[in-house]
């Protein structure tokens, strides 16, 4: 079975290896994020950073708060990065949620925190 936007995770994941492979870890996310959209740009992908998503309860007609995902990738993938030294459950749990909150069906959890680049592919 072809994985959904497969052609999109490859590119974001080669972009991400290729920024990970020149900086290592050690810097603030920002400074990855920034390289992160430069290399997404050589490959052609367009995309949005840190768009301001509404977050809405229930029946609630007006937003209970908002949410910045680091970006949003061709319209409809999600990619949210860290810079800590390991993902952990509630990392992967805020992920789902920003899936949710901006009515998207996969993204990637990005850490370049660690040694070795690490990442999670987030299917709803």
């Amino acid at each position: 079975m072809e994985l959904k936007y497969k052609d999109i995770t490859e590119k974001i994941l080669g972009a991400s290896f290729e920024v990970h492979k020149f900086l290592g870890n050690g810097f603030q996310e920002v400074i990855y994020q920034r390289a992160l959209a430069w290399e997404m740009k050589q490959k052609d992908l367009a995309f949005a950073r840190e768009i301001e998503q509404h977050i809405f309860y229930k029946e609630l007609p007006e937003p209970i708060g908002t949410r910045r995902a680091d970006f949003v990738v061709e319209g409809k993938f999600l990619v949210e990065l860290k810079a800590i030294v390991q993902l952990e459950d509630v990392h992967l749990a805020q992920a789902l949620n920003y899936l949710k909150a901006y009515k998207l069906e996969v993204g990637l959890l990005i850490n370049f925190g660690s040694k070795s680049l690490t990442f999670k592919r987030l299917v709803l």
